[in-house]
């Protein structure tokens, strides 16, 4: 696989309020010098499944850019499945969290936090959230 040059990176948008709500996070467990990890694992019901973590530990083949004072992190094998996202941070009535709005995925399950990227290989539903609780 070839690792996709920086601009790649770029094409994934962080919100100001998903800004706002890393640095609210980062200020309250007192973690600065820490980046926002965005990382793409098998699981959930439609076969893939988002995480975000805060981590200090940038590795050499990590993809680092940016956004609004947040250092954005994330591996070669994840920026596949997220070129063009955007990481926004929702909170209203119903529920507050961060939301990945992905053009590339082939479907994402309801709770959000799982997609299917199309590829034969990856099963999964559609839509349903048996599996996410």
């Amino acid at each position: 696989m070839t690792f996709p040059d920086e601009s790649t990176l770029k094409t994934i948008t962080l919100t100001s309020s998903a800004a706002a709500a890393v640095r609210d996070v980062i200020a309250k467990k007192n973690l600065e010098g820490y980046a926002l990890r965005v990382f793409v694992s098998g699981g959930g019901c439609s076969g893939l499944q988002y995480n975000l973590a805060l981590d200090s530990n940038i590795r050499a083949e990590d993809m680092v850019t940016e956004t609004d004072g947040i250092k954005l992190l994330i591996d070669e094998v994840s920026i596949k499945y997220m070129q063009g996202a955007t990481i926004d941070y929702v909170d209203d009535l119903t529920s507050a969290g961060f939301k990945i709005i992905n053009p590339t995925s082939y479907s994402t399950c309801n709770c959000g936090q799982s997609f299917n990227s199309g590829d034969s290989e990856e099963g999964g539903s559609a839509g349903g959230c048996a599996d996410c609780g």
